[in-house]
C-alpha cells in the first residue's frame, strides 16, 4: 500500500523509521532507540504510560524483541508535518517460543533533520 497523504509523505517513508524503532529493540540498542523518540515522547500501553527514558530502558540490558513482521499498515495526516502510522505487529521476544501480535497507533512529526515518534500506544490482538 503506497498511499500519500496530503503532504506528500509515503506510508513506505514512515514505515521506515518505524522499523528502525523496532530494529533498535531487537539489536538492545538504546541510543539507536532514543534517537527516534521525542524528548516529550508519550506512550500508552497495558502497562501504563512510559516517557521517552522508559522506552529507552526497555533494552538497556538488551534486545526486547527477538523478531517482528508489521502488516496492514495505514497513514494518515495530520497537517502540519505529523502523520499516524496504524499498523499490526507481530513479534517474539527473547528466549520465547510464542508469538505475539498487538495494533499499534503512533504519530510522527517532521523535523529539519528527519521525522520523530512524538506519541505511541498499543493494543493488544485478540
Amino acid at each position: 500500500m503506497t498511499q500519500k497523504t496530503d503532504n506528500e509523505t509515503t506510508l513506505a517513508e514512515i514505515l521506515a523509521y518505524e522499523e528502525k524503532v523496532w530494529g533498535a529493540l531487537v539489536a538492545g540498542d538504546p541510543e539507536a532507540d532514543g534517537a527516534l523518540l521525542s524528548e516529550d515522547f508519550l506512550g500508552v500501553y497495558t502497562s501504563g504510560f512510559s516517557d521517552r527514558a522508559a522506552h529507552m530502558a526497555e533494552v538497556e540490558d538488551g534486545p526486547s524483541m527477538a523478531e517482528y513482521k508489521l502488516s496492514e499498515a495505514r497513514l494518515m495526516d495530520l497537517g502540519e508535518g505529523q502523520v499516524l502510522l496504524a499498523y499490526r505487529a507481530d513479534f517474539r521476544k527473547p528466549q520465547s517460543p510464542d508469538w505475539d501480535a498487538m495494533y499499534i497507533s503512533s504519530i510522527w512529526k517532521t523535523t529539519p533533520s528527519g521525522w520523530i515518534n512524538i506519541f505511541s500506544q498499543d493494543t493488544p490482538a485478540t
